[in-house]
Order: C-alpha cells, then structure tokens, then sequence
C-alpha cells in the first residue's frame, strides 16, 4: 500500500511542471546598465518636442528649419549605428557603450552652447552618432547576457529607458519653460549631458558580453561571465556549448584561451552572409527585422512623440503650459504601459502582444485622424472632439508602448545568428533610424498639405499594412536560446507550420502518458 502510494507520488512529481527560476539579479543589474544608453535617445526626443518652441521663437526658426533639426539627428545617428557593429566586435560590447555615452555627453554640451542655427546643426551631429551607437548596442549587449528565462523582460529594459528618457525631456521641458527664452531651452538640451556621465561610471561594474568572449577565443573569462547570469550551473554550460558551436569551436576544446579560426570575429564577410549569399533562414531573419522596424517608425510614433505640443494645438490647447502639461501626460503614458509590457513578454508571447499591440495603434490612429478631421472643419468649438483627440493620443502611445516598441528591440536582437548578430541589428537601427528621420522631417509640411487628420489616416493604413506583415512572418521566439531561434525561420508562415508541429508534439506526449 505504503509503495503504491509512493509510486503515485513519485509518478505526480514527474508530471509536475517546474517552477518558474528567479530573476538572475546579476543579469537584471546588467541589463539596467546597458538599457541606461536608451535614456540619451529618449531624453533628446522628448525635451526637443518642446524645445523647439522656444528655438523657433529664439532663432526666428522656419517650419522646415524646425523639421530639419528635430528629424536630422535620425539621419546622423546613421553613422554611429553603422560604426557601432564593427566597434563592438572590435573592442566589445561593453566599451562600445561607454564610446556611445563620451560621443552624445559632447554633443549635448554643444547644443546647450549653441549660439546660431549652423551650430546647433553641428551639435546635433555630433549627439546623432553618439544615440546611434547607443541604439544599436543596447538591445544587442541585454541579449547576449539574459538568460532565456527572462531574455524578454530584460531585453526590453532599452524600451524602457527610451520610454523614461522621453518623460524626463518633457518634464524638463516644463521646468525650464520659465526661464528667459534664450536661456531655456538651452538649459533642456545641455541637461542631457547628465545622463552620460552616469552611464560611463555604472558601465565600470559591468562584464564584458559572453558572446563576444567566445568569438575572441576567451572561453575562461566567458565561463566566468556565464556562471553569474545564469539562472544555474546546467544552463551555464549549455548556454557555453550553444556559443561554442555557433563560434566554430570543437565541445570538446575547454582551455581558458583558444585560437578562433573557424569565426570570423572582426566582421569580415558577414555582409556577404548577410546581403548577398543568405541561407532562406537568414533571408527570412533579415525581412523580418528589418521589416519590424520600418513599420514600427512608419505607423508615426515619432511624429506624435516629437510634435505633440503642435498636435494639442491642433486639437484646440492653446497656451504653451497646457500643451507642455498635455505633453507630460504622454510622457507618463507611454512609461506605463512600458512597464507593463516588460511583464508580459515572457509570460504571453512576442506574437501575441505584437499583434494586440498593432490592433490598438490602428483603432487609435483612425480615430484620432477622424477628431482631428472634425475639430478642423468645425468654427465651434467641440469639446467632446478635443476630449477624444486626447484620448485618442495617450491610446496610441500605450498601446505603442505595450508591445510594437519594446518588441521590436527584442526581437530583432535575439533573431540573428550570433556570427551575424552586430551587423543585424545595426542594419535595423539604420531602418529604423531613416524611417523616423523622413516621418519627423515632413510631418509639419504633410500635416499643411492634406491636414493634420489626413496624416493620421496614413498612419494608421500603414499599421494596418504592419499587422498582416507581423501576422505573416513573425514566428514565435519565446523561452528558445539565442542559438535555438534561427530553426525558427526559413518558409513562409513557418510559424504556423512550427505550431502545428509543436502541438502534435504535445498531443503524442499526452497519449503516451495515458
């Protein structure tokens, strides 16, 4: 009796599902650093939404003037992001971020001093290469150290920090919105500067990318690495075994330095890899991304982000504290809704959250193109109208928030083959990066050509062109390694044949413990 009924507990523990493994505090510190070079991106988005209120007033300013300097500094962040992937395989993840932080720490310092237009041009240069260095490095180095587990929640940290850079450009906005005009917005965008420096220090704490470890043939110092960010021994020596293979070095081969000579660790050949001669797997990776973040810029997050004072004018606010306040609002909304995304990545899925995500940001975008039509023919004054743009704005950005951009960092930096990776995701950034430049640089003069109304509408056509794409060739990546996901690709809608696959799986292992 007593052995029946230790069977039938034994047999009970073997079919329960294991606990979920606690947050790797280590890996949670790292990713909080390197996330923190986001804040640089964010923080000048933000603040420039209001800035140039008071630069134009300032300077005498055109609106084609305001366009090019709010949306050039996308263009310039082109060459930090290129240079990015060869620095960082050059001298690391991790050094790459501090070049980031030193780069945008001096052209801050330029914007606040900036005398005349040409300067500031200048200084938005030199802050452009240094948010692209930051861009593409960020997500890259949060992969590479999280540990499946988590890889989600913690790869989604440069979304967040993107998110809360943007709150505090807004609340400085406000803050500073006081001073004497030739001194306020200097003061919004020589603040920046702080966030650098705090970066360079916390960078100091951090170790270098296992990853990047492997390919330079420092498997000691990469074991090291991995005991700390793993979620237990087992998964440190699988995770090594995974990195090894991909690195083209022998399972066998366990000395603290090796020769790589089967991996290309500089960079070399990969954009032939990459552009010329890709595998279908690779094929598949590179649409994807690149398509995740042409349509994540194209829906025009940027144009709502960079010109909201502008859009609540248009809704019918009038004062320059009420937009700014307006503003701030976005500012909390898009944070919280970060927040909450970071939560359920790991718990609901990359597809699902995506595609409810793109749902909301379509139903906002026509909506808001449908008030802002009507405020705009209207004489009266129509409050319900106004109510309803606001509203409709703060849905845009949460939805946004809570899915299409964290997501799109995530997943584009955990697609790529590890040989492929740092090239991959600069190529994103640069997509990303050209797409925001053309929305930001031509909302202003789109909005005067068919209405700001009319320009919503086209925002919302193209998410609604985004979701088909994200429903069509976005499979699943949740709980894989960073090794395992490239299986993931290579035939149109694999995703559901994966699926089905995965299911019939699940239903033999059923039948069999029956």
């Amino acid at each position: 009796m007593d052995e029946g009924k230790a069977a039938a507990q034994k047999s009970v523990q073997t079919f329960d599902p294991q606990k979920a493994p606690k947050r790797n505090k280590f890996a949670f510190a790292c990713a909080i650093l390197a996330s923190m070079t986001s804040i640089l991106l964010g923080y000048d988005v933000g603040v420039m939404s209001g800035a140039v209120i008071y630069i134009k007033r300032d300077l005498k300013l055109t609106d084609v003037q305001i366009e090019i300097v709010v949306g050039i500094i996308n263009l310039y962040s082109l060459i930090g992001s290129c240079l990015a992937g060869r620095t960082s395989d050059w001298i690391g993840r991790r050094y790459t971020i501090v070049v980031a932080g030193g780069i945008f720490f001096a052209g801050a310092i330029l914007m606040g001093f900036s005398p005349n237009y040409p300067f500031l041009m200048f200084a938005r240069f030199v802050a452009g290469v240094g948010i692209g260095y930051a861009l593409m490095i960020a997500p890259v180095y949060t992969a590479e150290v999280s540990p499946p587990s988590c890889r989600g929640f913690l790869t989604s940290f440069p979304e967040v920090f993107v998110n809360g850079g943007i709150l505090l450009g807004y609340i400085s906005n406000y803050c500073f919105s006081k001073l004497p005009l030739h001194l306020g917005w200097r003061m919004m965008l020589g603040v920046g500067a702080v966030p650098s420096v705090i970066l360079a220090v916390g960078v100091l704490a951090m170790p270098e990318s296992p990853r990047w470890l492997v390919m330079r043939g420092r498997l000691g110092e990469a074991t090291k690495v991995l005991n700390k960010i793993s979620d237990s021994p087992q998964e440190a020596q699988l995770r090594l075994a995974d990195i090894k293979a991909a690195a083209g070095i022998p399972e066998d081969c366990n000395d603290d330095v090796v020769q790589v000579t089967n991996q290309n660790s500089g960079g070399e050949g990969v954009w032939k890899e990459l552009i010329l001669y890709p595998t279908p797997a690779v094929r598949h990776i590179l649409i994807s991304a690149l398509g995740l973040h042409f349509f994540q810029q194209a829906s025009g997050i940027d144009a709502v982000v960079l010109y909201s004072p502008e859009i609540f004018k248009k809704a019918g606010l009038e004062s320059d504290a009420e937009q700014l306040l307006a503003t701030v609002a976005v500012g909390f909304a898009k944070t919280v809704f970060i927040l909450v995304a970071t939560f359920l990545l790991d718990r609901v899925g990359r597809r699902p959250l995506l595609l409810t995500s793109v749902g909301g940001m379509v139903f906002s975008l026509l909506t808001l193109g449908v008030s802002l039509t009507i405020i705009d023919r209207s004489r009266a004054v129509i409050k319900w109208a106004i109510g309803l743009s606001i509203g409709m704005v703060l849905s845009y950005v949460s939805t946004f928030s809570v899915g299409a951009g964290p997501i799109t960092w995530v997943y584009s930096s955990e697609i790529f083959p590890l040989r492929l990776r740092a090239q991959g995701a600069a190529m994103g950034v640069v997509v990303n990066r050209v797409t925001s430049g053309v929305i930001s640089m031509t909302f202003l003069s789109l909005s005067d050509k068919i209405t700001i109304g009319g320009a919503f509408f086209i925002f919302g056509g193209i998410a609604m062109c985004g979701w088909i794409f994200f429903f069509t060739m976005l499979p699943e990546t949740q709980g894989k390694t960073l090794e395992e996901t490239e299986g993931s690709f290579g035939k149109f809608l694999a995703w559901s044949k994966s699926s089905g696959n995965k299911d019939s799986e699940n239903n033999a292992e059923i039948q069999l413990a029956n």
